[in-house]
């Protein structure tokens, strides 16, 4: 059984390594921020452009139904729109469920926040 618990806590500290966004105890809306745009991959030919998701959280850290776009200004044509949206949106999935703090879990629940992601050319 001792061979289990390490392979285990092994486990664990490889997620920690690998998203250290996910791991980390979050303790303002800053924070989460962070961690999202930290899991954001955004395509290579995306120009000068933003996007702002609208998504809503539940107290353990999971999305309450999928991000949508509320405002999108993206370069070159729909496929490029549709490339850049999609990479924002995948961000957000990927990088839940979060680790709240209790009191930032106390606040979170079932609010609209809003994340504006931004090519790194801007």
């Amino acid at each position: 059984m001792k061979g289990f618990a390490k392979l285990v806590i092994a486990g664990l500290m490889s997620i920690a390594v690998v998203y250290p966004s996910i791991a980390a105890t979050l303790n303002t809306m800053d924070d989460v921020g962070a961690a999202i745009l930290a899991c954001w991959k955004p395509p290579g030919d995306a120009g000068n452009s933003t996007v702002t998701l609208s998504f809503s959280l539940k107290r353990d850290g999971t999305l309450i139904g999928p991000p949508r776009p509320t405002a999108a200004k993206v370069a070159g044509d729909e496929k490029a729109r549709k490339s850049f949206i999609d990479a924002a949106i995948a961000a957000v999935k990927s990088c839940t469920p979060l680790n709240f703090s209790p009191a930032l879990a106390q606040g979170i629940g079932g609010n609209v926040f809003t994340l504006k992601f931004v090519s790194p050319k801007q």
